[in-house]
């Protein structure tokens, strides 16, 4: 228990690169085009040289195949390694991201090894339930929620209202092409780097941005 603030962050493209390592590795090793515009990952890939759509099947499994085998091609987002280091002076900040269970700990051990040193959570499906249970194991003076996906927001929001939510997608890849959660009065507000998003956070964290 803790009587410090919380912050929740997302991990993929909030903290570490992921749709622009997967992209290369399904070129390289699966003959997979990833564009994204066609508004969900199955439909902006497609096999090479004009071929079918993949099936939501086949990219669960090539999504699973690259947290297999290619999670060290990861980098942090610009900024992310010092954002969780000045946010760390002020609260505790845990990593809540949606992985299979069993992935928890390379998970961890793939931030430290860029310098995050976090307790991380895995999540299967909304966030909203995992961010509630979070809270009532640690109990936090108060709580702040990062994330690039629009209905995470929402779900925390319907099951912790009382959480401060930033809508964050450091992937200039995915930026353009996400439903913003802002938009929708879901999220406090939307900001897509860590320049700007840590002083928007620090300032909160210090009362001065209520």
């Amino acid at each position: 228990m803790s009587a410090r603030p919380l912050v929740i962050s997302d991990c993929d493209e909030v903290l570490l690169h992921m749709v622009a390592h997967f992209r290369d590795y399904c070129g390289e090793e699966h003959g997979v085009d990833f564009l994204m515009e066609g508004g969900s990952f199955a439909r902006s890939m497609r096999y090479r040289g004009g071929g079918e759509f993949l099936s939501e099947d086949e990219m669960w499994r090539l999504l699973n195949l690259f947290f297999d085998t290619e999670m060290h091609r990861q980098t942090p987002i610009p900024g992310a390694v010092e954002a969780v280091g000045a946010l760390g002076e002020k609260a505790d900040v845990v990593v809540l991201t949606n992985l299979r269970d069993f992935r928890m700990q390379r998970r961890a051990e793939q931030l430290a090894g860029h310098g995050i040193h976090v307790r991380v959570f895995t999540n299967q499906g909304p966030k909203g339930p995992a961010l509630k249970a979070i809270l009532e194991e640690l109990r936090p003076s108060e709580a702040y929620f990062i994330d690039d996906i629009a209905a995470h927001h929402a779900s925390v929001g319907a099951e912790a209202p009382q959480v401060t939510r930033l809508h964050f997608c450091g992937e200039p890849l995915v930026a353009p092409h996400i439903d913003c959660a802002h938009e929708a009065g879901d999220a406090h507000a939307r900001i897509d780097n860590w320049a700007e998003a840590l002083p928007w956070l620090l300032e909160r964290l210090e009362g001065k941005g209520r």
